[in-house]
Order: C-alpha cells, then structure tokens, then sequence
C-alpha cells in the first residue's frame, strides 16, 4: 500500500468546493438572492486554493484576531502552524452583519458569477497600526512600491471571516484545463504512478538549463521517484511571462529532457504575493498538501527586486517549530553553467571556479535577446524552449 505524507493539520484534505452536482446547483440558485460583493483578486485566488485542498485545513477566510496571529507568530490563534493572512478583505462593508450568507463574486471572469458563498462569523476592523505591522512581518517592509504590498494594501482594511462554500475554480480549470489540478488530483496521479518520493518545484517562469538541471539534481540526490513541476497561474507582475508560454516552453523541456513518466506538469490558481520567506512558507504547506514529501527552495524563492537577501526562504525554514511541517526542504544554491565543466553546476559546489568560468546571464539580457530573436546561448537555455520564447516575445 502507497501512504502518501499527510496533509497539513488534518488526517485527509478538506477541499471546500461543492462537489456534489445537485448542492452545488442548488447552492447557486440560493446564492442568487444573498447581498453579494465582488471580492479582490486575491481573495479569489485564496477562494479557490481553500477550493482545491490546498489551503487545508482551513476552511475559510481568516479573523483578525488569527491574521494578526499568523504575522506574529506564523501561528493562528488556535495554534495551527500557517504562515500567510488568508482574508477576505473589502473596503466598505455597507450593512453586512454577522450571521449573514453572502455570495462572492469573482472580479476576475466576465460578468463576475458568483465564486463561492460565505457564512459571516466576524466583521473586523483593522486600524492603520495593525495593517502596517501585519504587512511588515508577512512582506517584511512596508515599501509601497514592492508589488504584494501594493496589493494588499488596495483590498481595503475591513475582514470578513467565516466558512465558504465554492462553486467553481474560477478561470483556472477553463483557461488552463490540461495544466490546473487540485490537490487531491494530484495526489490521486502520484499514488497512481506508484511514487513514494516526490520533489515539487515551483516556478512562475519558464524554465531555463539551470532550473531544468536543478530538477535532475534534487531527484538524483533525493532518490526520488517523481517530479511535480507546479506552477503558478495566477495574476503576476507586469512583465512577467504570461501561463500558456511557460506552460508551453515546460512541456516541451519535459517531454526532451526528461525520462517518460518521471514528471507531472501542473499548476495551481492563485496569485503571486513576492512575499519571498513567508511564501516560500506557504508553498512549502500546500505542496505538502497535494503529496510531495521534498520541495526544492533555491536562491530568491518568491522574491521581487532586492527586498529579500539571496537564501532568506531557506532560512526561515530553520526558524520554524519543529514539525511544522512534515513536507522536508531540499535546498539549492545558485546554479549556472560551468565551462570548465561543461554542465550545469551549483555555484556553491565548485569553489575552484572564477564568474568568467559560468555562463550567467540577467533576465533583462535574456529578455532583449529573445525580443531581438536571438536565441540566448545553449548553455542557458534548450533551443526548443528558446524558440517558444521568442515567439512570444517578438509578438509582444
């Protein structure tokens, strides 16, 4: 029998969407005639990860009172381990009360349909003090500039806290269908293919010789039996590669690059925070939740410009409760391609080497090249995947 790792502080995942055709339908038609609000894009990403079980055990938007507990002490107040705010905030919250259902419109498909259907529990007010002490611990600055900060900031300073009941993945499972999975999906694949081992990689970009590497190392080293390449396809920065491109450019590394059915290719619907340390902490919770027992964290994890230093969401992991977590870290230095050597290397690990010896290139190098239709050079980057890359980029 394959006993997959368990899910985060709970025995089996709590997936909050409305499985069952009929209750959802219902619920639907009931949610017609609720007071509704058209929710920030943020809290309909943190809508569909409570959806797909990767939020477990949650099972809905935070109180203040648990919000500011987690920026404190990564903890909420009952003593769950959990590193981000999950909340539903607004800016207005007109005449909603406790005790209300309100239906949750999604701001981010045409027409805002109902998302999911929350039971008020609280209506907390968070005063300027708590929000900019909150969004120093979890972003740790306060710089307006730095994009998640921004974001946060925008939603509105009110939190509405209850359970939810979700209808649908939003535009995940419609824009992305081959690519969005829930937790409980992948995990049903892993245990389908017989793994016991299983690296998750995250990445919101596509992936470079290094990244591609870095896999094939972790895996090595690991003795693992598969690789989950899970990638995100929520809203990012401007600038940033947009999902079918990276989605594309992957598959094509997976199906040149790597044994047959060695690896999965999926993704997950939420929006990036560029929280670096405390992200790197969420993603370590919910890839635990879809079944990986190792995640590899290299330089930057989820980080933005140079708000966070290199091997900050490496460290954070040596701060944490022991048993926090059951999903284990693999950790990766800088890795580039070595001339010396002729193969992709961790920095780290070839002290003999001077900056001339490594092919390193800067994304913004990388990206005048492609936009140029040069392909950057093969040490850096398979030609099939460059090719992909400089279609985008010459449309653009």
């Amino acid at each position: 029998m394959n006993t997959l790792i368990s899910p985060h502080g709970a025995d089996a995942l709590r997936p909050l969407l409305v499985a069952n055709d009929s209750e959802r339908q219902q619920l639907n038609n009931d949610a017609q005639a609720l007071t509704a609000i058209t929710v920030s894009s943020a809290a309909a990403g943190n809508a569909v990860m409570l959806a797909a079980g990767y939020f477990t055990p949650l099972d809905g938007f935070m109180t203040k009172a648990d919000a500011l507990s987690v920026g404190e002490s990564l903890c909420t107040s009952t003593g769950l381990f959990w590193p981000t705010p999950v909340l539903n905030l607004i800016a207005d919250a007109g005449a909603l009360k406790v005790g209300d259902r309100i239906a949750l419109r999604d701001p981010n498909v045409e027409g805002e349909p109902v998302l999911a259907v929350q039971q008020i529990e609280a209506i907390d007010v968070f005063s300027e003090d708590e929000l900019t002490t909150l969004i120093q611990q979890v972003y740790g600055t306060t710089d307006p500039e730095h994009p998640g900060v921004a974001e946060f900031r925008a939603q509105g300073n009110i939190a509405i806290a209850g359970p939810i009941q979700v209808l649908n993945y939003s535009y995940f499972a419609t824009d992305f269908p081959d690519t969005f999975r829930t937790a409980a999906e992948i995990r049903s694949q892993i245990a389908a293919n017989g793994w016991q081992r299983i690296v998750a990689f995250q990445t919101r970009n596509p992936m470079h010789r290094a990244h591609e590497e870095l896999c094939h190392m972790a895996m090595q080293r690991l003795d693992a039996d598969g690789l989950v390449i899970h990638m995100l396809l929520g809203k990012l920065k401007p600038g940033d590669i947009p999902a079918p491109v990276r989605d594309a450019a992957i598959r094509t590394m997976i199906d040149l690059y790597f044994p047959p059915n060695s690896a999965m290719v999926t993704g997950y619907g939420f929006d990036m925070l560029y929280a670096g340390p405390r992200e790197a902490l969420l993603h370590a919770v919910f890839r635990q939740n879809m079944g990986a027992t190792h995640f590899i964290i290299g330089r930057d994890h989820a980080g933005v410009g140079d708000y966070y230093e290199p091997f900050e969401a490496q460290e954070i992991f040596d701060q944490i409760p022991a048993g926090a977590l059951k999903i284990e870290l693999f950790k990766a230095d800088h890795t580039a391609y070595s001339k010396k050597l002729d193969k992709v290397v961790m920095m780290s690990e070839a002290p003999d080497h001077t900056k001339e010896d490594f092919v390193l290139l800067s994304g913004t190098a990388v990206r005048k090249m492609l936009s140029e239709g040069k392909a950057p050079p093969i040490e850096f980057s398979r030609p099939e995947v460059a090719k992909i890359l400089m279609a985008h980029y010459q449309q653009e």
